[in-house]
């Protein structure tokens, strides 16, 4: 969603990088740079002259054009000057659940915006905090809304209030509250109707349901893709119901990220939740300070370790480790591989948290990664037989053409996929070749030595997961397929390869 923005702002401080001192007319050329980069992404306009207005009194002191690295310096103020935008530098705001169950969240927002999908992903979040949650839909006009939450819930492992023909939302809210209440439940979520655009109507049903289920929280769910619109839905919405909350969807959009930027500033709420995918699994804390440092291309280093700790087998990661450290790498441990990487998002998904990819991002594309070359290689490592995922030498020109024709692909991505493999498996030996203390390390963080992965992980932040500057180079120690020359580690299932090496270069 802040691509475009954090290409921007890193070429603005990429230009300040080479000068040993700022003058003021530097600083004023670079703040000129980041407010037109702030008004192309959709940045409110008063919300733009107020950080402009403070970045420029931060950066016109002494200090800043004298430092021995200016250029940092400006960036830190604009990284500052976003995390307030943001919601200032404190600890991401998480929901207000009751001390006498049930809570009750309610769900606002359009038609389209998201709020279904967002009730089922805050379900499974609170089913995974070992929460009993019930949920109800309240919508009665879009064709199967009840029908597609109860189907969610069932995803998330909730449970889903028995559908009524012809009941009144109030009267649905007034059933959904006495069976919570009835029958333990620790959570109730209540997902209203939503019109295309605001009306008295739909104002007036969301008030009187929140007038009779008296929420906890109040979240107001709005699409990313929206841009400034998003922006005055949140606050005609905030004038009729007690808000406690944004979510924000579609955040894993190509939209220009001015309504992240701009809500939190214009309403005074803070956003609760980031709609990262469309899987069950795909919502997000929202972190100022690490949202931040991903639009100035630092990447998300606390996201990446959360995935890892929360998508990867580590009994499989341990055995994998173990051989690995024999010098073991056959076709299936890199399906394996491929497999992990999906399931934590993909390699779009897992690129945009790591720190410096932004500044490859031209690498990236000449050696043409994408999530359809990663798909086409499980295709052809799926069409061959089980002794040649075991022994690849056996793949001569006749086989090779009939995993070719099973997978649907040319020989030429058979022998590319083969040189590749071939590539890892000896920077694996090489790697093992240190009696595999390495991979043993590797095996200890995912998992291996007594306590979990995630409890070492959590250890390094005082009891909770730690933040990117506990965690350091962690990302490099993660498992991993390697990358482009000079790109850190993917996570998946295998070991770090050596910095430099290049598995999916061409032929």
């Amino acid at each position: 969603m802040f691509d475009a923005l954090t290409d921007r702002l890193t070429g603005v401080f990429d230009r300040l990088s080479g000068r040993g001192v700022l003058s003021e007319k530097d600083i004023d050329e670079a703040m000129r740079e980041v407010r037109v980069a702030l008004l192309e992404a959709d940045v409110a306009l008063p919300v733009v002259r107020e950080f402009i207005a403070n970045a420029k009194e931060r950066a016109a002191g002494a200090d800043v054009i004298r430092s021995v690295r200016p250029a940092d310096q400006v960036v830190k103020i604009t990284y500052d000057g976003l995390v307030e935008m943001l919601g200032g530098d404190v600890e991401p705001a998480g929901l207000n659940l009751s001390l006498n169950p049930p809570t009750v969240i309610l769900m606002a927002g359009l038609q389209g915006s998201g709020k279904t999908t967002t009730a089922g992903k805050l379900a499974l979040r609170l089913v995974r905090e070992r929460k009993k949650v019930l949920l109800a839909s309240l919508d009665t006009r879009r064709p199967a809304a009840m029908e597609q939450l109860a189907v969610l819930a069932q995803q998330a492992g909730a449970e889903s209030l028995p559908i009524v023909a012809g009941q009144a939302a109030p009267d649905i809210a007034r059933r959904a509250l006495s069976s919570a209440k009835l029958q333990g439940y620790d959570v109730l979520i209540l997902d209203t109707a939503g019109r295309t655009t605001l009306d008295e109507a739909m104002m007036s049903e969301a008030a009187e349901i929140a007038r009779i289920a008296s929420p906890s929280e109040t979240l107001l769910v709005a699409d990313s893709l929206t841009g400034q619109d998003a922006v005055r839905t949140a606050k005609a919405f905030h004038e009729r119901l007690p808000l406690t909350g944004l979510v924000l969807t579609r955040a894993d959009g190509d939209g220009r990220g001015g309504a992240a930027l701009s809500m939190r500033a214009v309403t005074g709420l803070p956003i609760k939740f980031l709609g990262v995918s469309e899987k069950i699994d795909g919502l997000d804390s929202f972190d100022a300070r690490r949202v931040a440092g991903r639009i100035l291309g630092q990447g998300d280093v606390v996201a990446l370790v959360e995935r890892a700790v929360q998508d990867i087998d580590t009994v499989r990661a341990e055995a994998m480790a173990k051989r690995l450290a024999k010098g073991q790498f056959d076709l299936d441990m890199m399906a394996d591989q491929l497999s992990q990487m999906k399931k934590m998002g993909g390699v779009e998904g897992l690129m945009g948290l790591m720190p410096g990819v932004q500044k490859i991002k031209k690498q990236i594309a000449e050696a043409n990664i994408s999530e359809k070359m990663f798909d086409r290689q499980a295709a052809i490592i799926s069409s061959m037989t089980k002794a040649e995922r075991r022994k690849p030498d056996l793949l001569q020109a006749s086989r090779k053409r009939r995993i070719a024709k099973g997978a649907g692909v040319d020989v030429s991505e058979i022998n590319r996929l083969l040189k590749q493999h071939r590539q890892m498996a000896d920077a694996f030996k090489s790697m093992s070749k240190d009696g595999g203390k390495g991979f043993a390390r590797m095996a200890g963080m995912m998992g291996g030595g007594g306590a979990g992965g995630m409890d070492r992980l959590k250890a390094l932040g005082g009891g909770k997961l730690p933040s990117s500057d506990q965690l350091g180079d962690l990302t490099g120690k993660l498992p991993g397929l390697g990358g482009p020359a000079g790109a850190p580690s993917l996570p998946g299932l295998g070991g770090g390869l050596p910095s430099g090496f290049n598995p999916f270069k061409k032929s």
